[in-house]
């Protein structure tokens, strides 16, 4: 299963925005386009497949979202920002997890744990940085339980990610996060 972990600092940690205007929400914006990359191919979703979104911006923090493959995932920006918003107001308290809907969860839980608890699932946690190691470089093998970790347009937690030595590159330009999703999927998709 391909896994991604998406942190943004500013997005809004509770369902009180308006889906007309997703900038104003914490760049609500460009978590629907991390979402849309992660999830859709054309005509199709990635089935073997789930994203980790932490949210770490007012007024609730942190919430940790979750999306896995079902086949009703609403595809438009509108749509996406539309669940997200009802997840945000079903979240309880911390130490419980809430299915929203078909393959949609949530819960109160901070980056670090997170990223804790999936490197107990025996995943490598790779980083993404622009100095890191060339991802064309590192062996299919590697990759096969790998979780992909890639901040928002602020970056990443520099404390928290300290301790992780698997920093990877795609190339030497600075993507977008949905694009750096893509160019990791399409990579990972020549390789099978």
């Amino acid at each position: 299963m391909r896994e991604f972990v998406y942190y943004s600092a500013i997005a809004r940690t509770s369902g009180n925005f308006q889906v007309e205007d997703l900038r104003k929400a914490g760049r609500m914006d460009i978590v629907c386009n991390v979402l849309i990359s992660a999830l859709f191919l054309s005509h199709k979703l990635r089935e073997d497949f789930r994203l980790h979104l932490i949210f770490t911006g007012p007024p609730d923090p942190p919430k940790h979202l979750i999306f896995e493959y079902d086949p009703d995932i609403p595809i438009s920006k509108k749509d996406i920002a539309g669940l997200i918003k009802k997840m945000l107001y079903k979240c309880n308290k911390k130490g419980k997890i809430t299915r929203v809907f078909p393959g949609c969860f949530i819960e109160k839980k901070s980056f670090q744990e997170v990223l804790k608890e999936l490197e107990q699932q025996d995943k490598k946690i790779f980083i993404l940085d622009k100095r890191g190691e060339d991802i064309r470089k590192i062996e299919t093998k590697e990759l096969q339980k790998a979780v992909f970790v890639i901040g928002d347009h602020e970056g990443l937690p520099k404390k928290e990610i300290k301790r992780f030595k698997n920093k990877i590159s795609i190339g030497n330009e600075v993507y977008f996060a949905s694009q750096t999703i893509i160019i990791i999927n399409n990579e990972l998709d020549r390789r099978v």
